[in-house]
């Protein structure tokens, strides 16, 4: 298997040093480059073509945040992930809305980091756990009582089923396990929805999934 090519984004070197350092004792794991700001960060990930960037939310310039839309432009094939201080709602559901695959808090446990960073590029949300409540109440802030939204017509009673499970952040080997299907299907069944909703992430398939009251829709 092919490691995992990682980009640095954050303005504080040390720390930078500090995630190169400890993704390069792991086996799996590359950092193919570093960026102390967002601008540098994008033209970075346009000629290396990362297959994840771990991107600071509040740098000098523009904002980690406001950048999550320029990389995926840039480098469309990466997974944008937030490793950040902020413990923020607001920020949360910000960057989750501009297509970031994952929200991390840098107090993380190191094992914990790399499972998300291998979960994030296979396409899983990855949100650090003591923020999943807050990623749910910052959207009903956002978007007042969440009301149920009938898509009978555009996603199956399953698909509806599995989205309810991806607002909670589960696997697809979670999902699989509990609905007792095969883990191929419910990739398959996952790509439908993120078809039928023209949505680009599992992460945004959640973010819709919440403002719209699905998520309550499975057990």
């Amino acid at each position: 298997m092919n490691a995992i090519r990682v980009l640095l984004v954050d303005d504080h070197t040390l720390f930078r040093s500090g995630v190169k350092a400890l993704l390069q004792r792991h086996d799996g794991f590359e950092v193919v480059g570093e960026a102390a700001d967002s601008l540098d960060g994008v033209k970075r990930a346009r000629e290396l073509k990362p297959d994840v960037v771990l991107l600071d939310l509040h740098m000098p310039g523009v904002p980690g945040k406001d950048a999550v839309k320029l990389f995926l432009e840039e480098s469309p094939g990466t997974h944008v992930v937030m490793l950040t201080v902020s413990e923020s709602a607001d920020d949360l559901v910000h960057t989750l809305r501009a297509g970031a695959s994952g929200y991390l808090l840098k107090n993380i446990e190191t094992d914990t980091l790399l499972d998300l960073i291998r979960r994030a590029v296979a396409g899983d949300s990855v949100v650090s756990a003591e923020m999943t409540t807050k990623l749910v109440k910052g959207l009903r802030a956002a978007t007042g009582s969440a009301t149920v939204v009938e898509d009978k017509e555009t996603l199956s009673p399953r698909e509806r089923e599995i989205l309810g499970y991806l607002a909670k952040g589960a696997s697809n080997k979670e999902i699989a396990r509990t609905l007792d299907l095969a883990e191929s299907t419910v990739k398959i069944h996952v790509q439908h929805i993120l078809r039928k909703l023209n949505l680009s992430s599992r992460v945004q398939a959640a973010v819709y999934a919440i403002e719209h009251g699905l998520a309550t829709s499975s057990r």
